[in-house]
């Protein structure tokens, strides 16, 4: 199982590969998890009806995870952890402490978080078109 980040999501729905296929893929065998942090940024982002009806589809067929209290464990780990000196926000301490809990990885393209998740191995890697 993966959580995709933002970023990744964005590469897919402009349909740029290896990001395209790969996710599609992902979503096929329904190894994707869907956090609403994240797919809150997409919808914040969208810049017209269609781009919202696309993200909204996909939310409502995707695996979610959700926690209560997500994003104020998230702060605490982001504190126990030191993550705002790193750079990390508090969306990225909610995927990171989501992927924790939950044993998968994140798939991203954003630095900050990979000096995070990378000495843990939480991070999805693609060498060429293939998954690891």
């Amino acid at each position: 199982m993966v959580i995709l980040d933002t970023s990744i999501w964005i590469e897919f729905l402009k349909a740029k590969n290896p990001y395209f296929e790969i996710v599609k893929e992902l979503i096929e065998k329904r190894e994707v998890i869907a956090l609403e942090v994240i797919f809150s940024e997409l919808l914040q982002g969208c810049k017209n009806d269609r781009e919202l009806k696309v993200i909204i589809e996909y939310w409502k067929n995707l695996t979610k995870y959700s926690e209560e209290d997500l994003l104020l464990k998230a702060a605490n780990l982001s504190y126990a952890s030191k993550f705002i000196d790193k750079g990390v926000g508090l969306i990225d301490s909610a995927i990171i402490y989501s992927a924790y809990k939950l044993g998968c990885k994140v798939w991203t393209m954003d630095k900050k978080i990979l000096s995070v998740i990378e000495r843990k191995k939480y991070h999805f890697t693609v060498t060429s078109t293939t998954t690891q």
